[in-house]
């Protein structure tokens, strides 16, 4: 009983939604004038940073760091205002294979052990309608560089499972990992590293 009650609670949380009729309408929308100005924190259930890198020029593959903690600042009326602060915790990285991940966090990568986080904090922002360009400084292997996010904004509205209010971007860059000292079979294990961000911030 309690698990068939626990399976419907999504489509309970819906069913506002569904009842106006018609088609039904997502909780997020890219409307600027749905965000609330203030200070967000990371939803870090719904964010996910990824990276690829070329392996022997054979193929991509790539893995994803879940969990990140951090937090927006936002007022749409003046975008260019805005901050962010996004932490990475470098052991919940994940990777196809329990083998890679372990490579992965090693010494000869992320070196996890001694260097546990990652973290990128906004200096300027350049808004463009729904898009920005976010200039910031990412603190990786205890080394800082900077580094450009392109970003878009991609949502905002009430979550109907939290009740928060709720938004939403994603975001591309490419570093090279040798600017953080991590060169370790470059050029074989390609030095260029993309980077795909989906994040999602509630208060």
């Amino acid at each position: 009983m309690r698990k068939s009650f626990l399976l419907a609670l999504p489509l309970l949380a819906a069913a506002p939604l569904l009842a106006q009729g018609g088609a039904p309408q997502l909780p997020g929308q890219a409307d600027p004038a749905r965000v609330a100005a203030g200070t967000y924190t990371v939803d870090n259930h719904h964010a996910q940073v990824q990276w690829t890198v070329n392996h022997f020029g054979f193929n991509d593959y790539f893995g994803i760091f879940g969990q990140p903690t951090g937090s927006l600042t936002i007022d749409s009326a003046k975008p260019n205002d805005a901050k962010v602060s996004v932490t990475l915790p470098v052991a919940e990285l994940a990777t196809s294979r329990a083998d890679l991940t372990k490579h992965m966090q090693g010494a000869d990568f992320l070196d996890a052990a001694k260097f546990p986080t990652a973290k990128f904090e906004s200096t300027k922002v350049e808004a463009t309608g729904t898009k920005a360009k976010i200039t910031g400084n990412l603190t990786l292997l205890g080394v800082t560089k900077p580094v450009v996010l392109d970003a878009e904004f991609t949502g905002a509205g009430n979550n109907p499972m939290s009740q928060k209010a709720t938004i939403g971007f994603k975001a591309t860059t490419a570093i090279k990992r040798s600017d953080w000292g991590m060169t370790k079979f470059v050029p074989f294990v390609s030095d260029d590293v993309k980077i795909n961000i989906s994040i999602a911030f509630e208060k």
